[in-house]
């Protein structure tokens, strides 16, 4: 057994690995029918999905995938990793199991590797047919990042190495319950998961690498949104309002530059993690969204 979590146990012994570059990348699928990613943010992995892959997987074809640096993907050290490098993954992925088109559903830092994706629709390897955005940082300048990701990744290289080694289990989970709701807190279980995770394979001792990657969108804002005010994929967001990073601000922007795409509440005390919190709520907001898309097809024809 790799982990003391049977669950976490599980969940990795029913993927598989692809070589990326030298380095094993791990993915899942799940299920028949739709190809649908669901791609994880920072600083964790694709487990993030687990409350809701069982019914998405009863219509969809779930496919989920551990970004370079994170889960039970490789975690090479003194790594540049970057958002090219993060959507070519995904296109390997999908190329490796020879999807022609998919929709998707993106979370936290994938929200910005599937704009890279927009920005960059000639290295697609599959049509993408619609865009879920949940709960990440479309627009770096309203984005409210925590202190530690601060301390992290807006200090020297040798600074937010350092921190990232010395980071201890209590500074995590502190950082961590403040983005849950006050009424969604994640149980001792899943605490024990994430700190898993974070370890495996070395991978705290890099959390800063990865987590450069944040305040390094500021560079690709204006070519991201431009893609997205000029591309014709469908896209809405989904929002826990309660997340301090990219919660009710984040998509009371969005409405602002993008009104006639649709936005999904979440319950009001739903935060950063909403397929954890609130798992329920996110299958129903998103199969809201997959009839919208239905109604804007039959109006297209």
């Amino acid at each position: 057994m790799k982990f003391s979590s049977s669950e976490l146990n599980e969940f990795e012994s029913k993927g598989q690995y692809i070589n990326f570059r030298g380095h094993s990348i791990f993915y899942r699928v799940i299920g028949t029918g739709d190809n649908v990613f669901l791609l994880h943010g920072y600083p964790f992995n694709s487990y993030d999905w687990s409350l809701v892959i069982p019914t998405l997987a009863k219509e969809k074809r779930v496919v989920i995938l551990d970004f370079l640096g994170m889960g039970f993907s490789d975690k090479p050290q003194n790594y540049r990793y970057t958002f090219e490098e993060y959507a070519y993954i995904v296109n390997e992925v999908a190329k490796h199991l020879g999807i022609v088109e998919a929709d998707i559903l993106a979370h936290d830092l994938a929200v910005s590797v599937v704009q890279e994706m927009l920005a960059s629709p000639e290295k697609n390897k599959f049509k993408i047919r619609s865009i879920a955005f949940m709960n990440g940082g479309l627009f770096s300048d309203v984005y409210k990042p925590r202190l530690i990701q601060k301390l992290l990744s807006q200090t020297p290289n040798f600074i937010g190495k350092f921190l990232s080694k010395k980071m201890s289990r209590k500074s995590v989970e502190k950082s961590l319950l403040s983005l849950f709701g006050a009424n969604t807190q994640p149980n001792l279980s899943l605490l024990n998961i994430f700190w898993e995770v974070l370890n495996y394979k070395n991978g705290k001792s890099i959390a800063y690498l990865i987590g450069r990657m944040v305040f390094e969108k500021v560079h690709y804002q204006k070519r991201w949104i431009d893609a997205m005010l000029n591309t014709n994929i469908p896209f809405c967001y989904i929002c826990g309002s309660a997340d301090p990073n990219s919660g009710r601000h984040m998509a009371n922007r969005f409405i602002k530059i993008f009104p006639k795409n649709p936005v999904y509440f979440l319950s009001e005390m739903v935060g950063h993690w909403p397929q954890l919190e609130s798992p329920h709520e996110v299958i129903s907001m998103y199969y809201q969204f997959q009839i919208y898309l239905k109604g804007l097809n039959e109006t297209r024809k």
